[in-house]
């Protein structure tokens, strides 16, 4: 074994509490044989980021390579110039959280984590240039606060941490510039913010307020369809952008509930005539009926996040039912909202009657998924996910129905 594969062991042995003795490794057969090789790691910085990047990618935590390294430190196995490298490997191999997280993820998580490999890997080569002045730094710093040898790791971790974040601070700009070139694409962001609700329409004409109300309402429905079908694309893929993308739009969809609100509670405090009176408690229903949408398909989300922690397997007859089931949700949504722009009789009828073909599917599904259980093709934990996403999305349907009806009243 070479020099750099018996300090690896060596390392991991200490961490795992294993007896170097008991191994078999005749190098190592002492502390101070260990001790010689940690030696050439003083001579050979590079090779202590690799040790530090491996284990922490290894173990993934950051925590438990410091608390080895404050160890050997402590027990004289380490010099203090041959542990810093291994603590800028440490910040390296914290990097692997946020990119096994980005995988599948949005550009902008995936951007986020290509930054902190970046910023990591240029702090570590910077202060490899100047090591040996940051080494003395330490050691003063190590003297003048009368530290123990845990504590000097400590501060060596949290001034690298420190003065790593100060040395790159202006060179942000570039930094995103850089990423942005190496990840290209666009990030879709969901709008929070409404953009029809101008006081001034209050003040003006309760009618172009409802009107200008109304208009918010329909782009909040616009965002009702797409989470519903965010979400059926996280349902078949499995990939956590689509789920985060559903969560921005429940996300919006909240805030629009409340600002749509307000403003119509604005616009009551002024004097309607009955025809405004009985569109503004329309409006009012509507908006409840949408932000519910949004409520249900948030619920399907966690339990497609239950789905995916807990290994629960749905078959193939049951992913198709949910999917078939999952399309024509969305087209009931997406016309009922159709319906509420135009004030279309015709395409609000077309709404109820999808809403009972959604009954009719539902009922039928859980016939069938019973039938499942008692041949033995899905177990208890799969029959409740398949159940529930049922439920929500056939209680999406009612809402979207009573969209259909403010219409047709």
């Amino acid at each position: 074994m070479n020099a750099i594969g018996q300090t690896i062991f060596g390392f991991g042995a200490l961490f795992f509490g294993l007896d170097l003795m008991s191994a078999g490794m005749e190098p190592l057969r002492s502390l101070e044989a260990f001790h010689e090789l940690t030696v050439s790691m003083s001579d050979n910085s590079i090779l202590g980021v690799v040790i530090g990047t491996v284990f922490t990618l290894i173990v993934q935590s950051s925590s438990a390579t410091i608390g080895i390294l404050q160890g050997l430190f402590a027990e004289g196995a380490i010099e203090l110039k041959a542990a810093i490298p291994v603590l800028m490997g440490d910040n390296l191999g914290t990097t692997i959280t946020a990119i096994l997280a980005s995988l599948g993820a949005t550009v902008a998580a995936k951007r986020a984590a290509f930054t902190h490999v970046i910023f990591n890997l240029m702090g570590a080569a910077i202060f490899l240039i100047f090591l040996s002045l940051f080494t003395t730094f330490v050691s003063y710093l190590q003297g003048q606060l009368n530290l123990n040898p845990e504590m000097t790791i400590a501060f060596a971790h949290g001034s690298f941490n420190m003065a790593n974040t100060v040395i790159q601070f202006p060179f942000i700009g570039i930094l995103a510039w850089i990423v942005t070139k190496i990840i290209p694409g666009e990030d879709t962001i969901i709008e929070y913010k409404p953009k029809h609700l101008d006081p001034i329409f209050i003040q003006q004409s309760s009618t172009l307020a409802l009107d200008q109300a109304k208009s918010e309402i329909v782009r909040m429905g616009e965002y009702a369809y797409k989470g519903l079908e965010e979400t059926n694309l996280y349902l078949t893929t499995q990939q956590q952008k689509y789920s985060e993308m559903a969560v921005q739009v429940e996300g919006a969809l909240n805030n629009l509930d409340r600002e749509i609100t307000d403003y119509l509670i604005s616009i009551s405090s002024g004097t309607m005539t009955e025809l405004e009176s009985a569109k503004h408690t329309s409006l009012m229903d509507t908006v409840r009926d949408i932000e519910r949408i949004g409520d249900h398909f948030e619920n399907i989300v966690e339990l497609i996040d239950y789905k995916i922690s807990n290994k629960v397997n749905i078959t193939e007859q049951a992913q198709e039912d949910l999917n078939d089931m999952f399309d024509l949700t969305i087209l009931t949504v997406k016309q009922a909202v159709k319906a509420l722009e135009t004030m279309d009789r015709e395409e609000a009828l077309a709404v109820a009657q999808k809403e009972d073909q959604i009954d009719k599917m539902e009922r039928n599904y859980r016939k069938k998924h019973i039938i499942r259980m008692n041949e033995g093709k899905c177990n208890g934990s799969a029959g409740i996910v398949f159940v529930d996403i049922l439920s929500n999305l056939e209680r999406i349907g009612d809402h979207a129905v009573n969209i259909a009806e403010e219409v047709l009243d």
